[in-house]
């Protein structure tokens, strides 16, 4: 079977979607999910695996796995490798799936470095494994996302991390300028597998589709050649991954919404608003009982009771303007993260020619501008703005080098011979010459030209 060649494919239709679509987020309106309850090979609730398999199912499914280009597993087959693989295997593969001898491979253990320090585990699926968590997820997230609670905003159709952060901005507007901020340690790899799959058990009929999820979690993880089982976790890396989580703690989200609590929640990241510390500290003695249950451990030294203000949450903050007006920012350690970004790419040592330079700038900053485009801080991008064109006139400086080389290029530009003279005979100080009136031959419409994107 050839999934990119499935006869009978519906067109894809665009649903609310902010920069790159990964595995596990589905699509609002006619999305690959719904297209998969209408197929006929498989229906009913009682058969989601069938529906899973459906061949309409599984050529969207791989549509979304090859469009998010991820590496290869521990088969070490690329997504082209695997759509060789697959036209002559898939048979034979479907047919285990089908009878339940399918049995997945253990992920691919990967170490990424935390921007706050620490590390965070990646667990790398096969790509066909990717194919078929994609497939179930396209069938269960239709069924399961209308039972969750209407405060949780990560890895669900048509929301956002921008959707939860004016909820927070509202709530704060309203009064409640306490939050409790709560941070679950190492929550992916802390998830309980029989908690998870009983939680699951609930919401899912299929016991087929239950198994195949349990054999994923006990997977393993591949790490230096050798294969490791697990008792708990489901890695971060399988399209499976964040609905899984987001069916474990959908039950917190009940609790707070009995009790009138409110809060925002984006995956593992959970703030509570309240009026004062008393009520906050309240609140966080029984979020604790509350994850205690479901095995997890909250992070005591991230996790807080404190003013909501600078207080960060999925990269912003919230400050406090005229006329008691609550604003968003972005949050320092972000802003910290996108410096040490940009003078990366912008190194003088990095022997590569501005236009380079500028093609990698673009491929960050546009992404990086579209998430933080609700920041109220013109005057913070406009500075950020100025430092980057002092940047790259300095690295301008460099690619220059030579006395002889900045004096002509300079007067190419519009320089006075003294002014040009001036400049270039300072060689090898290229931060303090690319102020010294260079800014003026070198002015924001010379970047423009070059494509250099702003933020303001």
């Amino acid at each position: 079977m050839s999934l990119e060649n499935a006869a009978h494919q519906k067109p894809e239709q665009s649903g609310r979607t902010v920069g790159r679509r990964g595995e596990a987020e589905s699509e609002t309106g006619r999305d690959e999910a719904g297209s998969a309850r209408r197929d006929r090979e498989g229906s009913g609730r009682g058969d989601l695996l069938g529906q899973a398999l459906a061949r309409e199912n599984l050529v969207r499914a791989w549509k979304r796995v090859k469009a998010n280009r991820g590496s290869a597993g521990v088969d070490g087959l690329s997504i082209d490798d695997t759509a060789e693989y697959l036209k002559t295997q898939w048979s034979k593969i479907r047919a285990d799936l089908l009878a339940e001898r399918y049995r997945p491979q253990p992920v691919r253990r990967v170490q990424l470095l935390k921007s706050g320090g620490g590390t965070r585990e990646l667990g790398i699926p096969t790509v066909t494994d990717r194919l078929i968590q994609q497939a179930l997820l396209q069938v269960l997230q239709p069924q399961i996302d209308p039972t969750f609670s209407e405060q949780s905003y990560g890895f669900r159709p048509g929301r956002r991390a921008h959707d939860a952060v004016l909820q927070a901005q509202r709530y704060v507007q309203d009064g409640y300028r306490v939050v409790v901020d709560v941070d679950l340690e190492k929550f992916f790899d802390r998830v309980n597998h029989d908690v998870l799959m009983h939680r699951l058990s609930r919401r899912i009929e299929d016991k087929a589709v239950l198994r195949l999820i349990r054999r994923y979690l006990q997977a393993g993880v591949m790490n230096g050649g050798v294969s490791m089982e697990r008792d708990e976790g489901t890695p971060q890396g399988g399209p499976l991954s964040p609905l899984m989580g987001n069916v474990l703690l959908d039950e917190v989200d009940r609790e707070l919404e009995r009790r009138g609590h409110r809060f925002v929640r984006y995956a593992d990241d959970c703030n509570v608003y309240v009026r004062s510390q008393k009520a906050g500290e309240r609140v966080l003695r029984g979020m604790r009982k509350s994850y205690a249950r479901l095995h997890l451990k909250v992070n005591e030294s991230k996790t807080a009771v404190s003013c909501a203000f600078g207080r960060k949450f999925l990269g912003y903050c919230l400050w406090l303007g005229p006329r008691d007006e609550v604003k968003r920012a972005v949050a320092a350690t972000a802003i910290k993260t996108y410096k040490r970004r940009i003078r990366q790419i912008t190194r003088r040592s990095g022997g590569r020619s501005l236009s380079e330079v500028v093609e990698e700038l673009r491929r960050y900053m546009l992404g990086w501008k579209a998430y933080f485009r609700l920041a109220q801080t013109p005057t913070i991008f406009r500075t950020l703005d100025e430092w980057l064109r002092h940047r790259l006139r300095a690295l301008q400086l460099k690619h220059w080098r030579r006395g002889t080389t900045v004096y002509c290029s300079l007067r190419t530009l519009g320089a006075t011979s003294d002014q040009a003279a001036r400049i270039a005979s300072g060689t090898c100080r290229w931060w303090r010459n690319s102020a010294q009136g260079l800014n003026r031959l070198m002015p924001i419409a010379y970047f423009d030209r070059l494509g250099v994107p702003r933020l303001l």
